[in-house]
């Protein structure tokens, strides 16, 4: 396919545009530990050259903000963290509540606890029975679910969240926003990505570009409303070098 045309509005105003990215499983392969993560110097050096060029270059990610600026080690990047938790001045004390609730369970062997201050992530991604780890986190997110809270699957990890309407939509939403952007690139590759996919087919856009990077675990779904499907996160680098 000839992205070209499909770039061609963002290329060609760029002090108008917002390039719009997911870190894990985007720009930086997925591992079996979040720590373990990296995104690689040939994605970093793209994200350098489009920063001075862009209206806007922003990482949207599920890690804490703090996390996810040391993993991408680019000045000059907005970063939002926890799925745009962060951006919601309520989270701070609602997070209280998820962890009297985590404090509770009794977590089995093979799953992994993370702590990202205004929410915990379950990872089972090293689980000897992933199957069985589901099944527990099924009870688990039901449980939550009863505690008022927000739980919510994605690749390998099932994240318990307060309960309050912040996702990355609502981050994409007000990244745009805060920006003044009149066009805008977003691309993903898990179902929270979405909710980012949601904001930019309803905002009021001069142009929208949506990219899902294509990977066994996430939802078929993502495919289906992208304009644009890459193969990997080393396609994604391949694709900003055109930007």
């Amino acid at each position: 396919m000839d992205v070209g045309p499909l770039l061609a509005p963002l290329t060609g105003a760029p002090q108008r545009s917002a390039i719009l990215l997911d870190i894990d499983g985007t720009l930086a392969p997925i591992m079996a530990r979040p720590e373990l993560s990296e995104v690689p110097p040939e994605a970093k050096a793209e994200l350098r050259r489009i920063v001075s060029k862009y209206l806007l270059v922003a990482c949207v990610s599920g890690r804490s903000s703090a996390d996810a600026a040391r993993l991408v080690g680019v000045e000059g990047i907005r970063i939002v963290g926890n799925h745009g938790l962060e951006l919601d001045p309520r989270s701070t004390k609602l997070a209280e509540v998820v962890r009297r609730f985590v404090s509770e369970l009794t977590i089995p062997d093979g799953i992994r606890l993370e702590d990202k201050k205004l929410s915990v992530t379950l990872h089972y991604r090293e689980a000897a029975d992933p199957e069985e780890a589901e099944h527990w986190l099924a009870d688990v997110a039901a449980g939550a679910l009863e505690k008022g809270l927000d739980p919510r699957w994605g690749r390998m990890v099932l994240e318990i969240r307060p309960a309050v309407p912040a996702d990355k939509g609502t981050a994409v939403r007000a990244l745009i926003a805060e920006s003044r952007a009149t066009r805008a690139l977003y691309a993903g590759d898990d179902v929270t990505d979405l909710d980012a996919f949601a904001a930019l087919e309803r905002g009021k856009l001069e142009c929208a570009v949506r990219v899902a990077v294509a990977s066994s675990e996430g939802p078929n779904e993502l495919a289906e409303r992208a304009d644009l499907v890459v193969e990997s996160p080393e396609a994604l680098t391949n694709l900003l070098r055109l930007l």
